[in-house]
């Protein structure tokens, strides 16, 4: 079962009487509009009260199995900067290949960027592609050398409706030996890979880290996210490109009240399932810990941080992925999150499909380090939740389409959900109050609700929904 922790409410999150007042015509005319789509509880964007026992909290996920020891000679104890998608049937992983020798603390071989894939996104092979020659031999799954790009080089499959036969994936990565900034690269089979120009793309910022770059669809433009100091603390900034080539100025995100911390990668990505909403990975590094006593001092864990407009972040506080009881994860340089959030089969045959992410350990210990997934939940990164005792949410004011409400939770035996369709002012609809919703209880990701005589009468008109909730979750909901 997916572990939790209480996170920290937000003003929105915060006890009181339900509505009762109409709201002014203003307020009317500001509602949301959330059409169909599928709304995520990962903010406050559609609550507005939490009543009871109710609270937001964040769900962090469970460690599973090896997903790749990093055990061949081109390889080592410093692979990183993993990127992992899923492409059609085929998911596909990218990594540095490098080792770093214990006793002299130096590089035994040239970095290399290497190709790994799977159909389940659980086991994973490393194709012979023949490419690249290692120590006389081109039998390895290197898929490009440097200089530029080898250091950290991180592909995607464009999603731009556009897209060019030859682009149809993209890359972009820095260099080592004086090459400063971020270069395009791309290919039109995600193997065979080309420099798309020879200038960096962007310049502005600290390139020794997973920078990432990707098309959005919701934004309809390239966005970029890469590193640079901000008052002595490594922070994260972005830019936007309508074309790959051309950036604006890079800003820096901002987090309202968190915490300054170092955020060494970030790992932000489109949450495929509703991609208005973008969910960041980053990797929190603590510097003046060194429990191992290694000559790299400080730790580090995973955060999890969300947005909807790409530049303004919703930041945890508790970690999302601990370091955890392994040893060789309290080492500086571990816990990095892979970028990527793909779904793979459940652990249990008959349960639905769920989340998967992938966290580095044993860096610098030892001949190789390793690639962990983990699962969460589909849409499990937060929750609305209530004790046995019982808790109520109301949303905000909002406009839908759809005649039933279909809605991702899971209860105990003995808990439930109820819910009560309100007009905007609060005041329950006919047909639609709360003693007259079923009784919703059991474990589902798409539960089709049916209200009443059905919502379609309700489309375009502004209501608002009361959830009763009694020792349940509930992670997400939209329209159908």
């Amino acid at each position: 079962m997916v572990s939790r922790r209480s996170l920290f409410l937000g003003a929105a999150a915060l006890g009181g009487s339900l509505v009762q007042q109409p709201l002014p015509a203003t307020a009317v005319q500001s509602a949301l509009d959330i059409g169909s789509r599928l709304e995520p509880l990962v903010d406050d964007f559609l609550i507005e009260k939490l009543t009871g026992g109710a609270r937001h909290v964040m769900h962090t996920p469970e460690s599973r199995e090896i997903a790749l020891d990093h055990n061949t000679p081109w390889e080592g104890n410093t692979c990183t900067y993993h990127t992992v998608f899923q492409d059609g049937d085929t998911y596909r992983m990218y990594y540095r290949g490098a080792h770093v020798d214990d006793a002299t603390q130096k590089t035994t071989h040239d970095q290399v960027f290497c190709y790994a894939e799977s159909t389940d996104g659980i086991h994973w092979t490393r194709p012979e592609l023949g490419l690249h020659e290692f120590q006389g031999s081109r039998k390895n799954n290197i898929c490009w050398v440097g200089p530029i790009g080898e250091h950290n080089f991180a592909p995607f499959r464009d999603r731009h409706p556009n897209a060019a036969p030859e682009m149809k994936y993209r890359a972009v990565g820095s260099g080592t030996q004086g090459f400063r900034g971020l270069f395009a690269f791309h290919s039109s089979d995600a193997i065979h890979w080309k420099q798309t120009r020879k200038e960096a793309i962007i310049t502005d910022g600290a390139f020794d880290s997973l920078n990432l770059a990707f098309y959005d669809p919701h934004r309809k433009l390239y966005v970029d996210y890469h590193r640079k100091g901000r008052g002595g603390i490594r922070d994260i900034m972005t830019c936007t490109s309508p074309d790959f080539l051309n950036w604006t100025q890079p800003e820096f995100l901002e987090y309202g009240s968190a915490p300054k911390e170092h955020l060494y990668t970030n790992a932000i990505t489109t949450y495929d399932r509703a991609p208005h909403i973008l969910i960041g990975l980053p990797k929190r590094y603590v510097p003046n810990r060194n429990p191992s006593g290694h000559p790299q001092g400080g730790v580090s864990d995973c955060l999890l941080m969300t947005s909807r407009d790409g530049k303004n972040f919703r930041r945890s506080d508790g970690a999302f992925v601990r370091p955890g009881p392994e040893p060789s994860r309290w080492v500086n340089r571990n816990n990095l999150a892979a970028w990527g959030i793909v779904t793979t089969p459940s652990t249990f045959p008959a349960a639905p499909k769920e989340l998967s992410i992938y966290t580095s350990e044993g860096y610098y210990r030892g001949p190789s380090c390793r690639l962990r997934r983990h699962s969460l939940r589909v849409d499990g990164f937060y929750s609305v939740q209530a004790p046995r005792a019982g808790g109520e949410m109301v949303t905000r004011p909002f406009r839908f389409a759809g005649s039933d409400l279909i809605l991702n939770y899971a209860t105990s035996a003995a808990g439930s959900i109820r819910v009560e369709v309100q007009d905007e002012s609060g005041r329950a609809l006919p047909r639609f109050a709360l003693e007259q919703s079923p009784e919703i209880f059991g474990d589902e990701v798409e539960k089709r609700v049916r209200l009443g005589s059905g919502l379609a009468a309700l489309t375009g008109q502004v209501i608002r929904l009361r959830f009763a909730l009694s020792d349940a979750d509930l992670y997400s909901l939209r329209f159908g």
